[in-house]
């Protein structure tokens, strides 16, 4: 898994420098967009007043939609608003990752096009449930007495002012319509300053339904010309707020007719954008696809919704948010199925599993991976009662704060559950500087507890190259003792004394292997059988993989079939390097799981050596043949079901 002191010269020609999917310091980013798998559409329906409410649609690929709550609303519109109705919602995914920023339109069409004077705004961080204010301009900025209306909010985040700016189209008096800003507060609730003027276009005709979005460090700002052809124009500027913008003349809509409300997404894991408008006077959007922002293709042919939308906005999403909101309000019998692996969103590797007896669920304990060359220094478990959906339970171990003696390079964790004088206790064994320490607790998430110094330092006598990496804890169902393995370019062993925290004095064994081997060693016991896992190759190379062998001892001799892959990689299906396992067994059944880290998919191949710690966390099922013999398992996209 780990950072080795030499290269072989078969992975230096293979590897080449691309830009990892991490931020520019080295650290993991707070969303990675490989974990964005679905889509959530935000709309409104029509005119009506019942019909100017907050809509869900949800998609799987970006062009077939399905509404949600029968396509009625998911919030109360006269709960939230100050005319009883909203239209043209917008929502924006934080800096955070998690929090939700949705803005609207307070208005009723019924009172007439120049009645309102206010926007909605809206704070969540599950998508399910909303924090609402009202923001009356003409009510909290002085000078906006002839205000007749405001259009279309939406937010974007300013990083040059570190702040959350809000745009939107108003019409004072006589005046046409122009797109102003402010920023948001630190609640969200209410705008800092009164609005000022943020895009007037050259021809000075009305403008209305801005949508920005930055690519490739530039803002393009698509909006409507109201007063000359309703068509969909953009213009674009390096500073938001500066002025400066750099008109585009060209009409960017594929159609004759009148068009509004337009709103571009970026397709996940892909160079591609749609770009989406309401074709008002007709009921029905148009659906364009672009790489570059300047030229469109009609891709109607391609898209389907079981409702009509009005002006709305497409949001990417996570696997786990597209449940979140379908456990609310329904998953819609057409969606297509959702993948399960990889079964934690983010960067994790080296993934350790563990059913407690104490508390009836599964953990899995991996590396913190996404740090550039792998330098995390922290631990997380992750907790479910299904193998399926996983909860992060947070950092059980952060070395900078809680190990004296090692404060980098933490990786390639393991556990046992012990019971100790009729409690149990946990003992968590795991890498920092390239040395194993083992860290105590009551209980499987924490907190745990350093032993103070490390309990593996140095290599075995006779050992001459490799690291002291990648522990590995065994409990012998035959005799009840314990055994620790490690390392990297040999496998070593060791009794454990009854204390869990230290090693036999003299115990320490070197089991021979063959030249596959090279680090993850994991230990399973079946039928009278012990079976050693371990990982071939490089974490860096997409032919990492796993291969075993089988033994009558816990500290070998190993007998090594001749066809001991046990899981490899599917370049046809993106599957690359699945390696460093760890195994699950069902309490009281003959049922097996393993679990594994691949690359990240589909990003990962495409990183070069970052690919080697930017990794993700699958499961599949782990099956054995009426001999003993391990099947080859066959790594999947679809991951196991919850049983």
């Amino acid at each position: 898994m780990k950072r080795l002191v030499f290269y072989f010269l078969i992975l230096a020609n293979f590897f080449s420098p691309a830009k990892a999917q991490n931020t520019a310091s080295g650290i993991p980013p707070v969303l990675a967009e490989k974990d964005l798998t679905a889509y959530l559409f935000v709309y409104f329906i029509g005119n009506k007043v019942e019909e100017e409410a907050v809509n869900y649609a949800v998609s799987t690929d970006g062009y077939h939609y399905y509404s949600l709550n029968n396509n009625k609303p998911i919030l109360d519109s006269k709960t939230i608003s100050s005319t009883g109705g909203v239209r043209d919602p917008h929502i924006l995914r934080g800096e955070d990752g998690k929090t939700f920023y949705m803005v609207l339109t307070d208005m009723t069409s019924s009172k007439g096009w120049d009645s309102n004077r206010a926007m909605v705004l809206l704070k969540s961080t599950d998508l399910v449930n909303w924090k609402s204010s009202v923001v009356n301009i003409q009510k909290a900025f002085s000078g906006n007495e002839d205000l007749k209306r405001v259009w279309a909010p939406q937010t974007i985040y300013d990083a040059k002012a570190g702040k959350y700016m809000i745009y939107f189209s108003m019409k004072h008096g006589n005046e046409l319509d122009k797109i102003y800003y402010a920023y948001a507060n630190a609640d969200f609730t209410a705008l800092e300053s009164a609005p000022r003027l943020l895009f007037v276009p050259k021809s000075k005709g009305a403008c209305i339904d801005g949508d920005i979005i930055l690519k490739d460090g530039v803002y393009h700002l698509f909006y409507k010309t109201e007063s000359e052809t309703a068509g969909i124009k953009t213009a674009v500027t390096n500073d938001l707020t500066s002025g400066n913008w750099t008109e585009n003349d060209n009409y960017l809509q594929q159609t004759k007719e009148k068009v509004e409300g337009s709103s571009i997404f970026k397709l996940n894991n892909s160079d591609e954008y749609i770009l989406m408008y309401d074709l008002y006077s007709k009921g029905k959007y148009q659906f364009t696809k672009t790489k570059d922002l300047e030229n469109f293709t009609v891709i109607d042919q391609d898209v389907s919704m079981d409702f009509k939308p009005r002006h709305g906005t497409i949001l990417p999403i996570t696997r786990s948010e597209l449940k979140r909101i379908t456990a609310k309000w329904a998953t819609p019998s057409q969606l297509s199925k959702i993948n399960n692996n990889p079964v934690l969103e983010g960067y994790y590797a080296d993934p350790e599993i563990l059913y407690s007896n104490k508390t009836k669920k599964y953990y899995i304990y991996p590396t913190s991976d996404g740090f550039n060359d792998w330098s995390g220094y922290y631990f997380k478990t992750f907790s479910s009662d299904n193998l399926v959906d996983w909860k992060d339970e947070g950092i059980i171990l952060d070395l900078k704060k809680d190990v004296s003696w090692g404060n980098r390079n933490a990786w390639a964790p393991c556990i046992v559950e012990k019971k100790i004088k009729g409690k149990y206790k946990y003992f968590y064994y795991f890498t920092a500087a390239q040395k194993i320490g083992v860290a105590v607790s009551d209980h499987p998430t924490g907190p745990f507890k350093d032993s103070g110094k490390a309990i593996v330092a140095e290599r075995p006598q006779g050992i001459k190259d490799g690291q002291e990496i990648d522990p590995d804890v065994f409990t012998d169902p035959k005799t009840g003792k314990s055994y620790l393995y490690w390392g990297n370019m040999y496998m070593a062993a060791a009794e454990l004394n009854p204390d869990m925290v230290s090693l036999k004095e003299g115990s320490t064994k070197i089991i021979e292997v063959n030249k596959t081997f090279r680090e993850g060693t994991y230990v399973i016991y079946r039928n009278g059988k012990y079976y050693f896992f371990w990982s071939e190759d490089d974490t860096r190379s997409p032919n990492y993989k796993v291969r075993y062998g089988i033994s009558d001892s816990p500290l070998g001799p190993l007998e090594i079939p001749q066809n001991n892959i046990v899981i490899q990689g599917i370049p046809k299906q993106g599957i690359y390097a699945t390696g460093h396992n760890s195994v699950l067994q069902i309490p009281g059944k003959d049922e097996w799981y393993i679990v594994y880290h691949r690359f990240s998919y589909p990003t990962g191949i495409k990183m070069g050596r970052a690919g080697g710690f930017h990794r993700e966390v699958c499961i599949d099922k782990l099956e054995f043949n009426p001999g003993g013999s391990i099947k080859e398992v066959v790594p999947t996209h679809t991951g196991i079901e919850k049983f």
